[in-house]
């Protein structure tokens, strides 16, 4: 039992570690409104 519980812990002070770590990560969950970036979808019937 006592390993599992480190393994949690190893494991969550490692992906916090990263998470920190990573630059501009954004875990704000969907965006509605004009902070949304859309690309459009690509056009393949055009390209045939």
């Amino acid at each position: 039992m006592w390993k599992i519980l480190a393994g949690f812990a190893v494991f969550s002070a490692l992906a916090i570690f990263m998470l920190m770590n990573g630059g501009d990560i954004d875990m704000s969950g969907e965006k509605h409104g004009v902070e949304a970036t859309h690309a459009p979808a690509p056009d393949t019937a055009a390209s045939k």
